[in-house]
């Protein structure tokens, strides 16, 4: 199943085009530095602004506006590959999600979030899972109104002092 033409609230999602990549990875960085997300972690900020190697590995979608707008991203990976962090067999995982700071408030990261919950439905997945920092609260909140639950028993430290908190839709 390609993810094509998702349309919810005006905001379309797709695959990202290769011709997007660059333009993905300014915003994805945009996004975390607009919620001083890369103080605590400046070269995160590489791993962000990288989006053809996330497209490589990945399924990377964007929201656009109908005339070509880009809005936001999310990164899409399976357990087991590059960009995995928590899924387990069954299970779809979603990083990554960024909105364009000028079009917060517009629904993107709940169409991105919905067409994630799709994709996993289309590959037979249990489940659709996802790391956040505590600060992200804007973003627990729609993850909540989404139906997500926490997953404490997943939650993990990448590095000293920074932890990520786990959450889960099951399908």
């Amino acid at each position: 199943m390609r993810v094509s033409d998702v349309v919810s609230a005006g905001v379309l999602v797709r695959p990202a085009r290769q011709d997007e990549l660059t333009a993905v990875g300014a915003l994805t960085v945009a996004a975390y530095e607009a919620d001083g997300l890369l103080v605590a972690n400046a070269e995160y900020a590489h791993e962000l602004s990288d989006a053809a190697r996330r497209a490589e590995h990945a399924e990377l979608l964007v929201a656009v506006t109908g005339d070509g707008e880009l809005l936001g991203s999310v990164t899409v990976t399976p357990p087991g590959s590059a960009f995995a962090e928590i899924s387990r067999p069954d299970e779809l995982e979603f990083r990554m999600l960024s909105t364009a700071p000028a079009a917060r408030g517009r629904g993107v990261g709940e169409a991105l979030t919905r067409a994630v919950v799709d994709r996993a439905r289309a590959l037979g997945a249990r489940r659709v899972v996802l790391c956040s920092l505590d600060s992200m609260t804007a973003a627990h909140r729609l993850y909540a109104r989404l139906g997500f639950t926490r997953l404490p028993e997943r939650d993990w430290q990448p590095g000293p002092g920074f932890w990520l908190r786990a959450f889960g839709l099951d399908l």
